[in-house]
């Protein structure tokens, strides 16, 4: 995921000076330390298809892996509009890897612990 250019670079550092690819994903890390959660950020890429020589040619890596949950998280900030790609990759995952929870955080979610938690 590519930083935007209007977030300072400052927004884009977690905990243990981490950085992350868009400031919803550091606010998310504080507040999984604040509740000291454990959490991996990007620990894993999942192929989603294939290419005729079978190399991976899409792919997800989720933003962050809970392992006491043993769940991945998928933070977005996109505009709704552009939400079908994000909902399709994570549906796929699903259905490759049964085994696997996965949860789309949307940006009103991440806005809502944000509220919730004090962090706005």
């Amino acid at each position: 995921m590519a930083k935007q250019a209007t977030q300072h670079p400052a927004e884009l550092k977690g905990p243990d000076g981490l950085v992350f690819a868009h400031a919803s994903e550091a606010e998310l890390a504080r507040i999984l330390n604040f509740y000291r959660i454990p959490w991996e950020y990007e620990p894993k890429t999942f192929p989603l298809r294939w290419g005729e020589t079978g190399q991976p040619v899409e792919c997800i890596t989720p933003d962050f892996y809970l392992p006491t949950q043993k769940l991945y998280l998928e933070v977005t900030t996109i505009k709704p509009r552009l939400m079908a790609k994000k909902r399709r990759k994570v549906r796929l995952l699903q259905e490759l890897y049964p085994h696997v929870k996965i949860r789309l955080f949307q940006n009103r979610d991440i806005h809502q612990l944000m509220w919730k938690y004090g962090q706005q």
